[in-house]
């Protein structure tokens, strides 16, 4: 009987691991919000099977002349970072997606996207933000973080 309760117990501690790392859903561009304009939406389909399709450099295109047919639409800038984020243009791809979350603000799946959380605040400055860059020195009396 313990035995059975022990590999039942093992069971259940060994799985437990697997389930607690969700595996990051895909990113994927929007649809345009309710109300957009038909020839934006036409060009969002576009950009969206191109992007779907691994065609990226197209996919900017389409999302960048959806952008010029929808200025306002937090979901077009979303989709032309998600480009700009596939071919490289990080820094790029850093303020479609902050003019995105601006723009959305009720947004919730551009807001919690994975996509938008390493760019962080606009105004951050770039790069390590240390008082004390790591060294080979050893820590003396008044050297430590102020």
């Amino acid at each position: 009987m313990r035995a059975s309760l022990w590999i039942a117990l093992a069971v259940v501690v060994l799985s437990f691991p697997a389930c607690a790392h969700e595996k990051p859903k895909p990113l994927v561009p929007l649809d345009l919000a309710y109300g957009a304009k038909a020839d934006a939406n036409a060009l969002n389909n576009q950009g969206r099977q191109a992007f779907l399709a691994g065609q990226m450099a197209e996919a900017k295109e389409f999302f960048g002349q959806a952008i010029k047919a929808a200025p306002d639409s937090g979901q077009a800038h979303y989709n032309y970072g998600l480009a700009l984020n596939a071919l490289g243009q990080t820094d790029q791809a850093r303020q479609e997606f902050i003019e995105a979350a601006n723009l959305a603000p009720g947004d919730k799946v551009i807001w919690d996207s994975p996509a938008l959380r390493p760019f962080g605040n606009p105004e951050a400055p770039k790069g390590p933000a240390r008082e004390h860059p790591y060294g080979t020195n050893r820590p003396t009396i008044g050297s430590g973080p102020r």
